[in-house]
């Protein structure tokens, strides 16, 4: 690895590392710490475990800031959408981090270094060693810059409640008929529509609105769910 290519990456983080051994160790692979016997050098695989840990706070912090109605559930199942193997590996693609590991021979031969899940554990590894290096406040302001882009084009966090979900548990427990999903109406131009659905189950009625099929139908199911599910007394 070359100094260029560590300042190519302390420009694309906006960040240099005060003690380099450890943007070193995240970097460097268990395959290549495999075939450097003797050689007493680290792996990132403890990195990658710490890593982890940080993503997962800082992109839950993330999500409290950026949607502060949003109940525990929908928060969750938003931060698994983006902490995991797909989104991280696209990220550290995006910063050019293949380039970078240090590989062993075989995983040189196959590619490695273009491998979703190697680019994931190097990116999470990355991601502890900034926090080890500079603390929290500045991985977590490096992570919210990182992961703009992909927080600007989450779905919609409300579809992601999964109502309907939550709906067919209610209604097995209640033994009662399967729920009807039925589109009534659809207004708007082609490109914007806008969906209306009717849900009916047993004697409940309930619309929803949304901008495709799934979303008015979540948002039926919501109302249905509300219905079915009064409040508890306190």
């Amino acid at each position: 690895m070359t100094k260029r290519n560590f300042s190519s990456l302390s420009k694309k983080l906006d960040y240099r590392f005060k003690n380099p051994s450890l943007l070193e160790e995240a970097l460097r692979h268990s395959s290549f710490v495999n075939e450097q016997q003797g050689k007493n050098l680290a792996d990132n695989e403890r990195l990658e475990f710490l890593g982890d840990a940080v993503l997962n706070l800082a992109v839950g912090h993330l999500l409290m800031k950026h949607y502060p109605a949003l109940n525990e559930g929908s928060l969750s199942r938003m931060r698994s959408n983006l902490v995991n193997e797909t989104k991280l590996g696209d990220i550290a693609r995006a910063l050019n981090i293949g380039g970078l590991i240090q590989l062993g021979k075989g995983e040189m031969n196959s590619n490695g270094f273009e491998k979703q899940s190697i680019l994931a554990d190097t990116f999470e590894a990355l991601t502890a060693a900034i926090y080890l290096d500079a603390g929290y406040d500045k991985a977590f302001s490096i992570i919210e810059q990182l992961f703009k882009t992909q927080l600007d084009t989450l779905d919609d966090p409300w579809a992601l409640s999964d109502y309907k979900s939550r709906l067919q548990e209610i209604i097995q427990l209640k033994q009662i008929p399967m729920p009807v999903y039925e589109i009534i109406r659809e207004f708007g131009p082609d490109h914007d529509k806008t969906f209306v659905v009717k849900l009916k189950v047993n004697d409940i009625i309930a619309e929803g609105i949304g901008k495709n099929k799934k979303t008015a139908e979540q948002d039926a199911a919501q109302k249905a769910v509300e219905m079915l599910s009064p409040p508890q007394p306190r």
